[in-house]
């Protein structure tokens, strides 16, 4: 008899867990036994494994091979934990010394002729492994530069399983690899090209000063699309937790760019309105991939064309967005993703979308309220800023107002404006005013009682709920902050609790 054992991980959600790899190799009828709730795709790696150690120059063994997957109870999915079964089944065949992979982490999939293909969500596992007291891990050549932003591990990239072996045999080692500086992007849309709309220039701003969500309304052409685009430019690039966040959801999504192994700007995402609520919010028959939303984490999710979303899909954001993560369920288990991106919504007046609004509009009052309608009342509730767009003038698009604030400009006040609310927010675990619980709000930071007077009167009439008037508070804290204020007066707060009704007097 002859045992083996390495190591490999498996991801559930964002996490990632060590996964104990043991082959077993006695005496009987070859045959090959997969234990430890493998997937399909795990299943079938057993054949890949053959194929690639015959064409690589080696025999499978014609045992029993007992191949065991720990902890068992732990569902193991996907095709990384190819190159760990091949080298295991290697050590127990005593090709490669047993005591060179008892502490090695494998990650990587095998091609029938033996080379190791990229797998996705490498940066999550290799900081599992680091967390567990592992110091070295191979991976593919693809994932080298993902791997390498773990400190603390050794990484080591292979071309195929010929060059694994030739290094555990100590023929031929593995050098250390390197991670290569990124390239920097390209940069992207400037908040200049977009001609007058004064008022959704300012909500853009404010919302990305503060973190808010952005409901943008207006006829085709007014300029919706490039405001929402525009919104990442000015958010701040991302610190290292963060980016390390975004990384990690990317890889698991199998999104992360080429040549980028780390997303250090806000990402956007604006998916087709066609999109399911597993696309959207995450999901999946196999293995549980993040959706759009939790792609969107530290970033903006635009749904352009918003009211032709269906109306479920739209609803399932409702409890994502105030709590920050998603909890996914499936029969086989569950995973949680981050997900606290900034939403912004945009839509046309009604079902025709004249551009020359109101003016040519043919739909009659009940389809322009049957069409709003189709945006339920508690999502729309939960957004801060709703903002309707006229059309553009013939004036602003071809005589022009003057030259527009650049992205850059907007964006240093952006952060101006974030500075200001860490300080204030230091040691209350938050940094943007949007992430604020409303009792606290009014406990820590009160807001003067006349200030508030304009905001109180809407609460009473009915104009806006509770959860409505909290969230006029923080956006007019976030106009304060912008305005260099210590605290909010009574024109931060109807200039906040305008930006909420404007599109309710529209």
């Amino acid at each position: 008899m002859a045992l083996a054992q390495t190591w490999s991980v498996g991801l559930a959600g964002v996490q990632g867990a060590m996964v104990e790899v043991e082959v077993d190799l006695a005496p009987g009828v070859p045959t090959v036994a997969l234990v430890g709730l493998p997937d399909a795709v795990v299943r079938q790696s057993v054949d890949r494994v053959r194929a690639a150690l015959l064409n690589s120059g080696h025999e499978f063994p014609l045992r029993r091979v007992t191949i065991g997957l720990s902890p068992a109870a732990m569902p193991k999915q996907g095709s990384g934990f190819d190159l760990a079964l091949a080298v295991a089944v290697l050590a127990g065949a005593r090709v490669v010394p047993a005591a060179a992979v008892r502490d090695l982490v494998l990650l990587g999939e095998l091609g029938l002729d033996g080379t190791l293909r990229a797998v996705r969500g490498v940066l999550p596992s290799v900081l599992a492994a680091a967390r567990a007291g592992h110091r070295e891990v191979v991976v593919p050549q693809e994932n080298a530069d993902e791997a390498g932003l773990v400190e603390g591990i050794a990484v080591l990239a292979a071309a195929d399983l010929r060059q694994v072996v030739a290094h555990l045999a100590g023929k031929a080692a593995l050098h250390r690899h390197v991670r290569a500086a990124a390239a920097p992007g390209p940069p992207g849309p400037d908040l200049a090209d977009v001609v007058g709309q004064a008022a959704g220039r300012r909500a853009v701003e404010v919302a990305a000063a503060g973190g808010h969500h952005l409901f943008l309304s207006g006829p085709p052409g007014a300029g919706k699309t490039m405001l929402a685009e525009r919104l990442p430019g000015l958010l701040p690039p991302l610190d290292e937790q963060a980016a390390l966040e975004v990384t990690a959801i990317a890889s698991i999504a199998g999104t992360l760019p080429p040549g980028a192994p780390l997303v250090t700007r806000p990402t956007f995402e604006a998916p087709h309105h066609s999109a399911t609520m597993a696309a959207l919010v995450g999901g999946g028959s196999g293995q549980i991939r993040p959706g759009a939303l939790c792609r969107a984490h530290r970033g903006v999710l635009f749904l352009d064309e918003a009211p032709e979303f269906p109306r479920a899909v739209l609803d399932t954001l409702r409890q994502p967005l105030e709590r920050g993560t998603v909890t996914i369920h499936r029969a086989q288990g569950s995973a949680t993703f981050p997900c606290r991106a900034q939403l912004v919504l945009a839509a046309n007046p009604c079902p025709c979308a004249s551009a020359a609004g109101d003016t040519a509009c043919t739909c009659s009052a009940l389809e322009r309220r049957r069409y709003q309608s189709r945006l339920s009342g508690p999502l729309l509730d939960r957004i801060d800023l709703r903002v309707t767009l006229p059309p553009v003038t013939r004036a602003a698009w071809l005589d022009g107002l003057g030259t527009p604030e650049s992205t850059a400009v907007v964006a240093a006040r952006v952060r101006g404006a974030r500075a200001v609310a860490a300080e204030r927010l230091a040691g209350s675990g938050l940094a943007l005013n949007s992430q604020v619980p409303g009792r606290l709000l009014r406990d820590r930071w009160p807001v003067p009682r006349a200030a508030l007077a304009l905001a109180e009167r809407a609460l009473e009439r009915g104009s806006i709920s509770v959860r409505g008037f909290d969230r006029v508070v923080r956006v007019a804290w976030t106009l304060a902050d912008l305005a260099g204020l210590t605290v909010p007066g009574p024109d931060q707060v109807a200039e906040a609790l305008g930006m909420r009704l404007q599109r309710a007097a529209a």
